[in-house]
C-alpha cells in the first residue's frame, strides 16, 4: 500500500509538471523591457536608422489573392474592412477596375501621400532624430522625398494647404511618437487597389519600438467625406541591419526616358 501511495503521488506530481509546462507555453511572450529599447541621451526612444515595410499593403490594404502582378497578402486594416460611405464605395470599385490606368503613383509617379509613402513599393526610408531636437526628419527612397515631423509644439499653419505629404506635427506619449498630419491635396490613393481619400483627410500615425529592430506602425485614417468612421492600419516596420546598407535612387518619373538615354 505504501508503494502504491508513493506511485500515486509520483504520477500526480508529474501531471502537475505537465500542466505547468503547458500553461507556460500558452502564455503570450512578455513585452520588451524598457531597458531593451535603445534611447537617446534625452531618454527618448532612438528611432535612428533605415526602416522598411514588408508585405502587400501597397498592392491592397485588405485581403487579396495573388495574380500575375503581385503575390497575395492578408489585410493590414485593423477593422479588417474599410468603412466607406455608400457612394464612396462605388468610387473605390471604379478605381479598382481601372487601377492600372488610374493609380496616381504607378501611372503619374506622384508622391504617394501619407501613410502610403511608408509602405509604397516596400521601399525603405530613413529616420533622423537628435536629442532634444525640434523636429524629426524622414527621408524616403521613393523619389528622394522627405518629411519634417515638428516636435516643438507649434500648431498646423492656418487654412488648407495642398501638400502631397501634408503638414505633420508630432508629440511624445510615453515611448510612442504620435504624428498628426493634415493639409493633403486631392487625388491620393492609399494603395494600388483604389482606396482613396479627399482633402479632408486627417492622419494620426503612432510609431512605437517593439524592440531594437522592429517598429509598430499604427495609423488612424479619418476622412468624413469618404469614410463613415475613422479606421486603422497596423503593420510592422523592420530595421535594415546589413552592413553599409543605404538608401538608393528611385526616381519613378525618370524611367520612361531610359529609351532616349540608354
Amino acid at each position: 500500500m505504501i508503494l502504491s501511495r508513493a506511485l500515486h503521488l509520483t504520477l500526480f506530481a508529474g501531471a502537475l509538471l505537465v500542466v505547468s509546462a503547458s500553461g507556460q507555453s500558452a502564455k503570450p511572450a512578455s513585452p520588451p523591457r524598457a531597458s531593451a529599447i535603445p534611447r537617446l541621451a534625452d531618454g527618448k526612444p532612438n528611432f535612428n536608422g533605415i526602416w522598411q515595410a514588408i508585405g502587400g499593403a501597397d498592392v491592397d490594404l485588405q485581403d487579396h489573392a495573388a495574380d500575375k502582378y503581385a503575390p497575395g497578402a492578408e489585410s493590414v486594416v485593423q477593422e479588417h474592412t474599410i468603412p466607406y460611405h455608400l457612394g464612396a464605395q462605388e468610387q473605390r470599385e471604379q478605381n479598382f477596375a481601372q487601377r492600372n490606368d488610374l493609380d496616381p503613383v504607378t501611372t503619374k509617379c506622384n508622391l504617394p501621400g501619407v501613410p502610403r509613402i511608408t509602405y509604397a513599393r516596400n521601399l525603405p526610408f530613413q529616420i533622423f532624430q537628435l536629442p532634444k531636437g525640434d523636429k524629426i526628419t524622414l527621408l524616403y527612397e521613393y523619389a528622394e522625398s522627405h518629411r519634417f515631423l515638428y516636435t516643438n509644439g507649434t500648431p498646423h499653419p492656418p487654412g488648407h494647404i495642398n501638400w502631397y505629404l501634408g503638414d505633420s506635427r508630432a508629440k511624445w506619449e510615453g515611448d510612442t511618437l504620435v504624428v498628426d498630419s493634415v493639409d493633403f491635396l486631392n487625388d491620393l490613393w492609399l494603395d494600388h487597389a483604389g482606396d482613396y481619400t479627399s482633402p479632408e483627410l486627417h492622419v494620426v500615425e503612432r510609431y512605437k519600438l517593439i524592440d531594437a529592430d522592429h517598429l509598430d506602425y499604427n495609423v488612424e485614417i479619418d476622412d468624413p467625406k469618404v469614410y463613415s468612421k475613422p479606421w486603422h492600419i497596423d503593420l510592422v516596420l523592420y530595421r535594415r541591419t546589413e552592413k553599409n546598407f543605404q538608401l538608393l535612387d528611385y526616381v519613378c518619373y525618370a524611367f520612361p526616358y531610359e529609351k532616349y538615354y540608354p
